[in-house]
């Protein structure tokens, strides 16, 4: 399937390009809106006449999908938030286990409930210190907290308030923000009474529910919705100034070395204890002539005896640097192999919509040897992200870096990109010209109509008859990068199957 659409030769690729270029962008134009009015004869809902509002040919105007509402779940460990998460979602994506603090690749989770989205944040994963436990949970569920729109404290109805709980409602009280206490396990009415004991915890109403069962869910999520804004306030991304930039990687790859070069001067960014900043630091940097800021997460180092903790504060951490970002520099150690998780913090980017650029550091310590292997890691764990621009550099002596801002400016501009809605379109019906979605179950879906219904990063709409496969889908993707660069850039490419609407 993935290679169905794979035999365009090159020389169509530069007729489809000069086509393209050539284009009488005021007939496409025109084109593109007899396409949009005969759209009106399919069944549209809300959402696809808010897209169609924005449908625009102007280039320049750059637009960002909103960014979703953030859900805090924080509470002791095993009082059952990571089943509460996946009682949520309605699909077991929390890791759920008796051990206390269990380590987890993610820690935010997309959520709907009647047709409104929000993002959750599971703050399990807690390494609770038997010294110390008040300060541990304390320290991480303040992180998760400042990081949300909403916080769900979750308790266990059967244990009661603890003094942990009440350290943690200490915080919430002066974090200002709406809080909605969750009596845990009642499992059935005869245990609601014990629910009403958490009233002595100051928060209000306590609402008892059973993430196991599911009993209570809903009436919770109903009440949640009425407080929840409908776009974040803490997840808003800035617009203007100098452009943003996250230095990511796994622990020990050379963050804090490439920083301290960037900045030209020797700074402190690593904390004893993992997770006790609570915010990356930011620095305001001259480069190549322009201002950046750099968000730092290097505040995070594995500790053999916070290994579990420390992967979480990392994720969490990198979570919250890439929502300030615009752009994040994945650093990989080229000393060693590409392993899962520099995959996995790559993966995070794309998940988040941020530009990308790879900066493979330590190059001053590569033998021919490594170098022919690590071509071949890159061409086999890295192919999904082979759009990447790529920099080779020693973070520690300097070596290369001149070469980073062209590549930072380079993803940024391909992230900035907006293709005009007449010439969508037109790409659109060359493409199915050149190779028309093939026949499924007698039928072949149609493309009505296409639109960009954002940039930051490039985010297309598709309006067709039917589903698309998904290698035709990629088969897209693929043309537009050929086409227009999008180098640096993930793109994402939705499709609304709509049906025509029966005359009555």
């Amino acid at each position: 399937m993935s290679n169905e659409y794979d035999d365009t030769s090159t020389a169509l690729d530069t007729e489809l390009a000069e086509r393209l270029a050539n284009l009488d962008e005021e007939l496409a134009t025109r084109r593109s809106a007899a396409l949009r009015t005969d759209l009106d004869n399919y069944d549209l809902d809300e959402e696809d006449l808010d897209v169609l509002q924005a449908v625009t040919d102007d280039p320049d105007a750059i637009q960002y999908l909103p960014a979703v509402p953030v859900i805090a779940i924080v509470g002791r460990p095993n009082v059952g938030k990571s089943a509460l998460v996946n009682r949520i979602l309605g699909r077991r994506e929390a890791v759920v286990e008796d051990t206390p603090g269990v380590t987890r690749d993610r820690v935010a989770y997309k959520g709907d409930w009647n047709e409104r989205k929000f993002s959750l944040v599971d703050t399990g994963g807690w390494e609770p210190d038997a010294k110390g436990i008040d300060a541990s949970v304390a320290a991480q569920a303040e992180i998760a907290i400042d990081l949300s729109d909403l916080v769900m404290f979750v308790v266990d109805s059967n244990v009661g308030p603890t003094s942990t709980d009440e350290a943690v409602v200490r915080m919430l009280r002066k974090s200002g923000k709406p809080v909605f206490l969750i009596a845990n396990k009642v499992d059935d009415v005869r245990q609601e009474p014990e629910a009403a004991s958490l009233w002595s915890l100051g928060l209000g109403q306590p609402w008892p529910v059973s993430a196991l069962h599911g009993r209570g869910v809903a009436d919770l999520l109903d009440a949640i919705l009425l407080v929840l804004p409908k776009i974040s306030n803490v997840a808003k991304q800035e617009v203007g100034g100098p452009r943003r930039v996250a230095i990511l990687g796994r622990p020990n790859v050379g963050k804090s070395s490439l920083l301290n070069k960037v900045v030209g001067e020797e700074r402190v960014v690593v904390n004893e204890l993992a997770g006790t900043t609570r915010d990356p630091v930011d620095e305001q940097v001259e480069l190549g002539g322009k201002v950046w800021r750099f968000v730092d997460t290097a505040g995070i180092r594995r500790r053999v005896h916070l290994s579990q903790g420390a992967d979480f504060y990392a994720s969490l951490r990198t979570s919250a640097a890439l929502e300030k970002a615009e752009v994040a520099v994945v650093l990989l150690d080229v000393t060693e192999v590409i392993s899962e998780q520099d995959i996995r913090v790559i993966d995070l980017v794309i998940e988040s919509g941020r530009a990308l650029v790879l900066a493979f550091n330590k190059w001053d310590q590569i033998d021919d040897d490594r170098r022919r292997y690590l071509e071949r890691e890159i061409e086999q764990d890295l192919a999904h992200v082979a759009w990447a621009p790529r920099v080779n550099i020693s973070a520690k002596t300097g070596r290369h870096m001149e070469k980073l801002v062209p590549a930072l400016e380079l993803a940024l501009e391909s992230w900035d990109t907006r293709i005009a809605t007449g010439k969508f379109n037109a790409f659109l019906a060359e493409l199915a010209a050149a190779h028309p979605h093939p026949v499924r179950s007698g039928k072949q879906p149609r493309i009505l109509f296409g639109t960009q219904a954002s940039s930051r990063p490039p985010t297309f709409v598709v309006f067709t008859t039917g589903f698309l496969d998904p290698g035709y889908r990629r088969y897209i993707q693929r043309r537009l990068r050929e086409i227009y660069g999008f180098e640096g850039s993930p793109i994402n490419l939705s499709m609304r199957v709509r049906e025509k609407r029966k005359r009555s």
